[in-house]
């Protein structure tokens, strides 16, 4: 069935002045940010998307860090279209901070419309990435999002005539969110929409501001229909589902939305399978407080980091080796620490046994 890359070989010679910007151009920008540009895009550097992507091209794919395996056809793909190939990336940055816990990437592209789309990356495979998004569920202001904030008020100094459309997937789209919520009035002011595809919400003490009220406006958002990330944390937008070939958790996997024409095939609501797990999850984060929820994350992570591994990737590698080191650190721990880990694994599964209750008599 088709994606965003069969989107850009079918659609690909329309230019903008001949088909406007829609939804499934936001989905390919915010995809572009995940690209490994570290080595072929220079700081501060001002260079096409098909000139990087015939730079893609020549580098040997082995050594590139290709984060999903159809980056590699959906790069080339837009570098040789008329609709992508003309667009400029600018303001690249990509940074990642241990000390911090911090994985921040964006890549802004100037349209021929006369617009600029500042797209931001998502998690990686890097467990310093993944830490970061688990810090979000006990912390409302995480390092990146504030980065996020001040990326977008910088490019928006350097193109002060330029309206600004911004956007993400995943944690992404959580940081474009963000920096849409807190940005300065004047940039505020310029901005079209926000894409946020698949990225979780926040806490209530930003959901109830009267920023976040005055920005979600201009907020769309997209989720597929057994959407989990999607739907952790709080949102007050509207949302729209999207059709996914995948099942479960790899709904994530933006190649998997399906496309047609100029749009996304639409569904009417979520599966019961992402009802149910939103909930569980929600029920469960709402019986742990923010000070447990901190320790427990702090606790797991540096289980793992007694691996010494750096990335997901690594992780998987070496598992049995890996599995016994984790289970050496576990048995070194405190047993206070033992006891909150296991209190808290015992809470969520009294809270899943619960909801499989209720939804077996739901469904009688």
């Amino acid at each position: 069935m088709p994606n965003i890359i069969d989107y850009v070989k079918w659609r690909g010679e329309l230019e903008l002045k001949n088909s406007e910007f829609n939804e499934i151009d936001s989905l390919i920008l915010n995809r572009f940010s995940y690209f490994p540009l570290d080595s072929i895009m220079k700081e501060k550097e001002i260079v096409s998307i098909k000139e990087l992507s015939k730079r893609f091209e020549k580098e040997d794919k082995e050594k590139l860090k290709i984060l999903w395996k159809d980056d590699a056809d959906l790069f080339p793909a837009m570098g040789e279209s008329k609709r992508y190939g003309e667009m400029v990336a600018i303001e690249y940055i990509n940074k990642l901070e241990k000390e911090s816990e911090e994985q921040f990437a964006a890549v802004t592209v100037i349209l021929p419309d006369n617009t600029i789309y500042v797209s931001f990356r998502g998690t990686d495979n890097t467990l310093i990435g993944w830490k970061e998004d688990f810090n979000m569920s006990f912390r409302s202001h995480i390092k990146s999002q504030i980065d996020a904030k001040e990326y977008l008020e910088n490019v928006a100094r350097k193109y002060p005539n330029k309206k600004i459309r911004i956007g993400g997937h995943s944690k992404g789209g959580n940081l474009a969110v963000y920096a849409s919520i807190f940005a300065n009035h004047e940039v505020k002011e310029r901005i079209i929409n926000v894409y946020n595809d698949d990225g979780p919400g926040f806490h209530e003490d930003i959901v109830n501001t009267e920023e976040y009220k005055d920005a979600i406006k201009k907020v769309i958002t997209y989720i597929p229909q057994d959407s989990i990330f999607g739907m952790l944390l709080n949102h007050e937008e509207k949302y729209t589902i999207v059709q996914s070939i995948q099942k479960g958790v790899m709904q994530h996997d933006v190649y998997s939305w399906q496309v047609v024409g100029g749009d996304f095939v639409i569904l009417k609501e979520v599966t019961n399978g992402s009802k149910f797990v939103d909930k569980t999850i929600k029920n469960w984060l709402k019986d742990l407080d923010l000070s447990t929820r901190e320790q427990v994350i702090d606790i797991v992570f540096e289980i793992v980091n007694s691996t010494e591994a750096q990335t997901v990737k690594e992780l998987k590698l070496s598992l049995m080796k890996n599995a016994k080191k984790i289970l050496t650190a576990y048995n070194n721990m405190e047993y206070e620490n033992k006891k909150m880990i296991t209190a808290t694994i015992t809470a969520f599964l009294g809270i899943l046994k619960e909801n499989v209750k209720e939804e077996y008599k739901r469904r009688l």
